[in-house]
């Protein structure tokens, strides 16, 4: 069952991670404790990605990775 607001997009950001859903921004996270809640709370199924998550020191990250490795650590706690 597809849950209202479900994440299904993601984008790197300002040091942080935009989650989307159909109708738009549903939240946004810097930490993997606050991007696991916005996953378990809003639910989530095929997640697609910006390109921006491959370019993470272009959107406020240290690193080009640095958006995976916060999304890799949110999962982890999910």
């Amino acid at each position: 069952m597809t849950k209202e607001n479900q994440i299904d997009f993601i984008a790197a950001h300002n040091g942080g991670i935009q989650l989307f859903s159909n109708n738009g921004i549903v939240g946004f996270a810097k930490t993997a404790d606050a991007l696991a809640y916005m996953l378990k709370t809003k639910g989530f199924g095929d997640v697609f990605h910006s390109s921006s998550m491959d370019f993470a020191d272009e959107e406020g990250f240290d690193t080009y990775d640095g958006a995976w490795k916060l999304w890799e650590a949110g999962m982890e706690l999910v």
